[in-house]
């Protein structure tokens, strides 16, 4: 089991929540609606930062050149890039990162570890990522799935510590990671997973509960996939009149536009969750982003999404966990 040294435990202090200010971006995905865009960050165990909210290239883009659409989304205030080997489009994700003549300093590249080739180790399957992404290292290395690597977590767990004290990755952690999946590789880690991202929403909270009193114990950030599937996927589920009911209260208190989608964002970003979602639309980009700028939802509203959520266990992307 990892041992909490001195060290260790000082990571454990969460620092402030920080805010960082897109200089010269201006959104107004809704007539009338203009502002400056700031992006929160999140604290990371290992004393790094992480943007709350990232573009991710898999779903819609998975197997695809994803040039033109890293260019929109940098270009319409994302800083959060989020790619991985099995996408197969980490080459053009790195060709929208050079396209968009971001400074690499200015943006955060995550990539996470597929089914190793023989011979291979994580380290020199995030060199290869490097090659194609076309940068010097990456912000986060995530394992992508345990499934993957069945009786070698351990050992393919050391090889992203090895990756990272070799410079290649500021940050490692894992996604689609059980609660028994997180223990396997706490039995040997000397450096945490900094970030676990898994299929999170109102419908899947409930059946997360072992995963997040780990998350809470040693201060992993709790990454969604698919936050946005009860009202893309399963609409006319229980969540709709209250989503409804909470979006019409925000936009009343803001006086200005507030979607559906910005109420489940809210309530994922209150939790002190890092939402990666995608869209190929401009003004839908900016409408996540402006999340930020939305007001909070009060305990009661995030109660009544929490409550109303447990009256559907519903998956979205269940190849991705075991079976229930």
């Amino acid at each position: 089991m990892l041992r909490r040294s001195a060290s260790l435990v000082n990571c454990f202090e969460r620092p402030n929540l920080r805010h960082h200010t897109i200089s010269g971006f201006r959104s107004s995905y809704l007539a009338g609606l203009s502002f400056i865009m700031t992006i929160s960050t999140l604290p990371l165990n290992d004393g790094h930062q992480v943007p709350w909210i990232a573009f991710g290239t898999g779903t819609a883009l998975y197997g695809k050149d994803a040039e033109a659409a890293i260019r929109l989304a940098i270009d319409n205030g994302f800083t959060h890039l989020d790619g991985a080997q099995v996408y197969g489009n980490e080459d053009t994700l790195g060709d929208g990162v050079v396209a968009s003549g971001k400074p690499r300093s200015e943006l955060y590249l995550t990539t996470k570890l597929g089914k190793l080739q023989p011979g291979a180790t994580p380290k020199s399957a995030l060199q290869e990522s490097l090659r194609k992404m076309k940068v010097d290292y990456v912000d986060l290395y995530l394992i992508h799935q345990a499934s993957n690597h069945v009786g070698q977590l351990k050992e393919i767990w050391k090889g992203m510590e090895e990756a990272q004290r070799a410079g290649l990755t500021k940050s490692i952690g894992v996604s689609n990671f059980t609660a028994d999946h997180l223990k396997t590789i706490l039995e040997v880690a000397t450096i945490l997973p900094a970030v676990n991202q898994v299929e999170a929403h109102p419908y899947v909270w409930k059946a997360l509960q072992p995963n997040l009193a780990i998350h809470d114990q040693y201060k992993i950030v709790t990454s969604s996939y698919g936050g946005l599937s009860p009202i893309f996927r399963g609409k006319g589920g229980p969540l709709d009149s209250v989503i409804e009911q909470i979006r019409a209260r925000l936009e009343k208190t803001r006086g200005a536009p507030v979607s559906d989608g910005q109420v489940l964002n809210k309530w994922l970003q209150q939790k002190g969750v890092l939402v990666v979602t995608t869209s190929s639309k401009a003004e839908r980009i900016r409408e996540y982003l402006d999340t930020q700028n939305v007001p909070e939802l009060t305990p009661e509203e995030i109660a009544l999404i929490d409550t109303t959520g447990e009256k559907l266990h519903q998956r979205y992307f269940r190849d991705n966990w075991p079976p229930e």
